[in-house]
């Protein structure tokens, strides 16, 4: 079986402080920065909290444009506010153990966001995965999210609010079976 074990990293032009708050409210369902490919819902509890619980939805070609869509609920396991947030995928499309990690660089005035994702697919994802390097496409919707934060961040744009989506994007899994 796949078995993934990814480290994308982006240095986002802003405090550790405003880094967190964003991270938090987009995987609260904020769709700022993470939209078009993923969308998120809390079910149980906020992702800063442990026990909390975010339902995650892949838009394999964009939010609204059809293609399949992955979905899978992540578990909150362990916070440290401002520098780490640990959760467990649980449910769905992919198990296993992801961090998100915020070192302050430059004396604090902008931080190193990384996600450290370790995760198995599962189900249809896991016969997918064998035409498909779901790896490569990953860290593409990863790093695409976290340059739309610092873009969002440098224009002087909110990073947490229900706004229009700040990413734009094409499709993820270019080459599934459809």
């Amino acid at each position: 079986m796949n078995r993934y074990d990814l480290i994308d990293e982006v240095v986002i032009g802003a405090p550790a402080d405003t880094v967190w708050d964003a991270l938090i409210a987009e995987l609260s369902g904020g769709a700022r920065w993470w939209v078009p490919h993923n969308t998120f819902a809390v079910t149980r509890a906020t992702p800063d909290v442990v026990g909390g619980e975010v339902a995650i939805t892949v838009h394999t070609k964009g939010v609204d444009n059809g293609g399949p869509k992955l979905r899978f609920t992540a578990r909150t396991t362990a916070v440290e506010p401002g520098r780490r947030l640990d959760v467990e995928y649980v449910r769905g499309a992919f198990s296993g153990p992801t961090s998100f990690v915020l070192t302050p660089v430059d004396d604090g005035r902008t931080t190193r966001l990384s996600m450290h994702f370790q995760g198995r697919p599962r189900g249809v994802l896991r016969l997918l995965a064998r035409v498909v390097d779901v790896g490569a496409q990953h860290s593409a919707g990863t790093l695409a999210a976290f340059r739309a934060l610092d873009a969002l961040i440098a224009a002087g744009r909110p990073v947490h609010d229900r706004a229009e989506p700040a990413a734009q994007g094409g499709d993820l899994l270019d080459g599934a079976v459809r």
